[in-house]
């Protein structure tokens, strides 16, 4: 299926801030995983997903006899995703492919319904209760939140806290987070300098009045 804008959107959005992790993980998005040897079309390309401890090199395709099954994968759901058959099959692959956290977004479902996880609990996946459209990322030890981004309503992203007031930002927003930092300085120093200069003026004015009131007293 061709990828629409708005998923481009979303993916890319959700890459670039797991690259920030790209020291400490492998990172992927869109790329076929494969787990079976022999059965290639036994595969899948989930729109991001991270291998731990993996160093972050260019790769065609990611084959699980090579380099281990991904920790953590991520869907957005498209519109052929959505299908209930569509998805029970992709998530029986995600069950053979060995993933610990698969995290579907589905942007078009209705809030409190477009954030969904599933954990590996004794050899299943097992779909966690998720509260409010957040919920624990266990495989990087962060939080998952729905909140507007990359100009659409809903995107998910990755937060240090629970309740998404820190998130982790991609290169682009903490660049212009450090830009508007420094701006906030430079005014900050602005207003100091001319409350400091019209202090000097202030009290320059008050001696000369001073001096004027000792030359009228001694005259």
């Amino acid at each position: 299926m061709p990828e629409t804008k708005r998923h481009l959107d979303l993916r890319t959005l959700l890459y670039l801030v797991l690259k920030t992790y790209a020291d400490r993980a492998a990172i992927g998005s869109d790329q076929f995983v494969y787990w079976l040897a022999s059965e290639p079309s036994r595969c899948l390309a989930p729109d991001a997903f991270v291998r731990l401890g993996t160093p972050d090199t260019p790769f065609g395709s990611w084959k699980t006899w090579e380099r281990g099954a991904p920790e953590l994968a991520v869907e957005i759901v498209s519109e052929h995703d959505a299908d209930p058959q569509t998805w029970a099959e992709k998530l029986g692959k995600y069950h053979e492919l060995g993933v610990l956290e698969l995290v579907a977004f589905d942007p078009d479902a209705a809030p409190g319904e477009r954030l969904r996880v599933w954990d590996r609990i004794d050899g299943d996946l097992v779909e966690r209760v998720v509260e409010g459209e957040r919920s624990p990322c266990t495989v990087l030890d962060l939080h998952w939140v729905v909140v507007p981004a990359a100009g659409h309503p809903a995107a998910l992203r990755l937060a240090r806290t629970p309740d998404g007031a820190e998130l982790v930002l991609t290169p682009e927003e903490a660049a212009r987070g450090r830009a508007e930092a420094e701006r906030g300085r430079a005014e900050a120093e602005r207003r100091r300098a001319e409350a400091e200069q019209a202090a000097r003026a202030s009290a320059e004015r008050r001696i000369a009045e001073l001096e004027a009131e000792l030359r009228r007293r001694g005259g």
